[in-house]
């Protein structure tokens, strides 16, 4: 993997959210970039953090510190490992009371190449200053509004809302959790 830096607008544009949920979990410390000038900078063991974090958010739908202890755990030990010997990891948690640890299986290695193909959006991708905007904006806004209502055609108003509450009731169904038995090998 490429060694890149980019600021959080093209980071979030690599990993494919949000910029404002990328900024969430840099403040809330689930990851911590570098900071040159007041603007977070991220390479790629911290985008790699980041995939891993919103992975993890997405499946298990972890609490921000859960998140953070994970990630963190994480970077101590991708700092040691090239991102071309990475293999899918399984991170253990194990109770204050010493009783058996709750396993959760990451593939890293699927991750990696998910982000090594985004990388070339950061680069394609503009970090504009905070209320600038790109000249011809308002045009180009209004030609895509124009193509999307002439796309619309004669749709009724309750059909969209319709599919928007469709859309919306997917994207809040529960990620899927199933029991993997494993049996302890004896030894003779």
């Amino acid at each position: 993997m490429q060694n890149i830096t980019l600021k959080l607008k093209q980071a979030s544009a690599v990993l494919g959210v949000p910029p404002k949920d990328l900024q969430n979990l840099v403040q809330l410390g689930v990851i911590r970039p570098a900071r040159r000038n007041r603007v977070c900078c991220f390479d790629t063991n911290l985008l790699l953090e980041a995939k891993v974090a919103f992975y993890l958010k997405e499946t298990l739908g972890s609490s921000s510190d859960l998140l953070a202890r994970f990630t963190e755990a994480l970077s101590k030990n991708l700092g040691k490992a090239k991102m071309g010997d990475l293999g899918d990891i399984c991170l253990r948690s194990r109770p204050l009371n010493g009783a058996d640890a709750v396993e959760i299986k990451i593939p890293l290695r699927s991750l990696a190449q998910e982000l090594e193909d985004q990388i070339p959006k950061g680069s394609a991708y503009k970090d504009l200053p905070r209320g600038r905007k790109r000249a011809g904006w308002k045009k180009d806004f209004l030609r895509r509004v124009q193509k999307t209502a002439a796309d619309l055609g004669d749709i009724s108003e309750e059909e969209i809302l319709r599919t928007v509450r469709e859309y919306r009731s997917g994207r809040k169904k529960l990620p899927e959790i199933t029991v993997v038995a494993r049996t302890k090998k004896k030894m003779a």
